[in-house]
Parts: structure tokens; C-alpha cells; sequence
């Protein structure tokens, strides 16, 4: 199976901490969507233009990182599982994942995008709307972990692959160092091997961008 994405890109990241976490192989495709080329072929397997997208060997594509997610916890059994089995946790696993990726990952994005725009071409409004909705999460996200290890309690999930490459991020574009269990939490993600590797290979990409 083929996963089309970029090592900047959270929502890739987040999928391919999940596979490093299942302990499953995929032959990778980088794909630059600032590159016209690039984004033309690109567009032919997704023609939405968002990543990632994982192709299986029978030519079906999955997009959206959580629907691959979902495929991978069910088709591949070794490594963690990143959905538990209880239908109670499974839903709770479901909507964490969802407060990540909608209120902690998509507002991370808008602050750091809307720095590398021009001046003139700035939108302090929706800034200052996604700085409020940040400073709630951190809010929520700190109390939760003041007796939480993971997401779900003790249970390593995919509520966690997906709120840890926003964290990353978010240590540059509007730290937390005020919100001490978040901090603890973010810790113990960076921890984790998964993370790790997809940290070092986003890193040379991070680095040209700023030079």
C-alpha cells in the first residue's frame, strides 16, 4: 500500500505515527503541494487536494487521517491497537480524536500559516478567534490530565497519535508552558518512538523553511 503525504503536514503525521505504532510498513509517496507538478498528480488520486491519502494494493484510496486509521487498527493486528474493542471507549477514543483534530489541530494551523503570510494579507480575526479557541483547550486539555496518562486514562489511543504533531507545532506558533499536566502529557508523547520519527523526518523540512 501506497500513503501519499508530507512530513510537515500534522494530519500525515499523525497517520504515520499510527502505522509506526501498528508496526506496518507502507511504501511512502511525498507529495508538495506548493510544487505544480506535484499537486497535479496529486490531484489525480485525491482530487480534493488534502493529505494524506493511503492507496491500497488493490487500488482503492482512503483519504481523511482518521478513516485510515480506522482501516489500519482493523486490518492490521500487530503493534497497538489505537481504537479499543469497548464500544464505550471506542466512542470516547473517537471524539478526543475529534477535539484534536478540530479544535486543537485545525486553530494550530491557522497561526501558523497566517504568520508566513504578508502583512497586508494577515486575518487578525480569524487569529484571535483561534488563540481563544486554543487557550480553551488548554484549559481542558491541563484539568483532564491532571489524573489522566493518556487520553483515555491509561490507554494509549488514537485520540493521542492525533493531538501529539499539533503539540509539536504548537510549541513554536503559541506554547503552553503555563498549563503544567499539558506539559507532562506533550512529555510523554514526544517520548514515544512514533512521535519521535516522524519529528526527525519533518525536521530537514523545518529547517529550509526557515533558512
Amino acid at each position: 500500500m501506497k500513503l501519499y503525504f508530507h512530513p510537515l503536514s500534522t494530519y500525515s503525521q499523525k497517520v504515520v505515527m499510527g502505522f509506526h505504532e501498528k508496526q506496518a510498513s507502507f511504501t511512502p509517496e511525498i507529495v508538495s503541494l506548493q510544487d505544480p507538478a506535484s499537486r497535479a498528480a496529486y490531484l489525480a488520486v485525491n482530487p480534493l487536494g488534502k493529505l494524506p491519502t493511503l492507496v491500497l494494493d488493490d487500488g482503492y484510496s482512503l483519504p481523511e487521517s482518521s478513516i485510515i486509521l480506522e482501516w489500519l487498527d482493523t486490518h492490521v493486528s500487530t503493534g497497538n491497537r489505537l481504537i479499543p474493542d469497548d464500544k464505550d471507549l471506542a466512542r470516547r477514543t473517537r471524539f478526543h480524536d475529534r477535539l484534536a483534530d478540530l479544535y486543537v489541530n485545525n486553530p494550530c494551523a491557522t497561526l501558523f500559516f497566517d504568520s508566513l503570510k504578508p502583512e497586508a494579507q494577515r486575518n487578525p480575526t480569524a487569529v484571535k478567534a483561534a488563540h481563544e479557541t486554543l487557550d480553551t483547550m488548554f484549559g481542558l486539555l491541563d484539568k483532564a490530565f491532571a489524573k489522566n496518562t493518556w487520553a483515555l486514562g491509561e490507554i494509549f489511543s488514537m485520540a493521542d497519535v492525533a493531538i501529539a504533531p499539533t503539540l509539536g507545532y504548537l510549541r513554536m506558533v503559541k506554547p503552553f508552558t503555563e498549563h503544567k499536566n499539558l506539559v507532562s502529557y506533550a512529555g510523554r508523547l514526544f517520548e514515544r518512538p512514533s512521535y519521535q520519527k516522524v519529528a526527525a523526518d519533518a525536521a530537514p523540512y523545518l529547517a529550509a523553511m526557515k533558512g
